[in-house]
């Protein structure tokens, strides 16, 4: 049963601070369409037996047909924060609206997951256990950073991992730690790239480099903020990693 009413998406739309967008991003076949009816079931407009059957937001008869994702496509969820969640300072209440747009993972279409990333506050990056960190995976991952968005990880398929491959609980870890390993590889790449930019602005800043015919120096201001927004993109310069114990399932940013 669906657990909102047009009435309160409609008053919490008079509230954007309680508005987020959100896209899913990953390699093609990860299970992105089907996290996606996941969260459209928890929110009741869809039943729990028929998510990852109704892919929901394929919404063409060629997706439906394909059983691929080709355009992207959003869905309003309603969400109230239960009372441990730390809600953001500048938020009215504690209920949210979550636009949700699951984005293609073909890499065909790959234009229809930047457009999905310019108007989304962060992205869902979903990795099948078994296949880990994909060429795909890569791609979008880049995307997501190059729009300055912020990604979270989701490790889907962990049935595979039992019934498939039949891991025990140590190989299982390893096998979360490699596919970690290889998001944090890409981030650190990309962060690098950053880091050369920031230092340059900086050089020029201080006249250590020359400006070419016709620039502008860079104020103070503008090295600061450059800073600033690299510090709350990058955190602590590592996306993900693992904690508390050789067997622990958690992951922090």
């Amino acid at each position: 049963m669906v657990n909102f009413t047009m009435d309160e998406l409609q008053l919490i739309q008079r509230k954007p601070h309680n508005i987020r967008n959100m896209s899913v991003i990953a390699h093609v076949d990860h299970g992105k369409s089907t996290l996606t009816d996941s969260l459209v079931a928890a929110a009741g407009i869809i039943a729990a037996s028929a998510a990852g059957d109704t892919r929901l937001t394929d919404t063409r008869q060629d997706e439906q047909d394909r059983c691929i994702t080709i355009k992207s496509t959003g869905i309003s969820l309603f969400f109230k924060a239960e009372s441990h969640y730390k809600l953001p300072e500048e938020s009215t209440g504690d209920e949210f609206l979550i636009n949700l747009i699951d984005s293609p993972g073909h890499v065909d279409f790959s234009s229809e997951v930047t457009a999905a990333l310019r108007i989304t506050d962060g992205a869902l990056v979903v990795v099948d256990c078994v296949e880990g960190v994909c060429v795909q995976t890569e791609t979008v991952l880049r995307q997501a950073l190059a729009e300055r968005i912020k990604p979270v990880m989701t490790i889907n398929k962990l049935d595979r991992a039992y019934l498939e491959l039949q891991l025990d609980p140590e190989e299982m870890y390893l096998n979360f730690v490699r596919i970690l390993e290889n998001a944090n590889l890409i981030i650190s790449s990309y962060e690098d790239g950053i880091k050369d930019e920031l230092e340059l602005i900086g050089q020029k800043a201080s006249g250590a480099v020359p400006l070419e015919e016709g620039e502008v120096a860079p104020s103070t201001d503008r090295v600061a903020a450059a800073k600033e927004a690299f510090s709350s993109l990058m955190g602590d310069g590592r996306l993900w990693s693992m904690l508390s114990g050789r067997r622990s399932a958690s992951w922090s940013r």
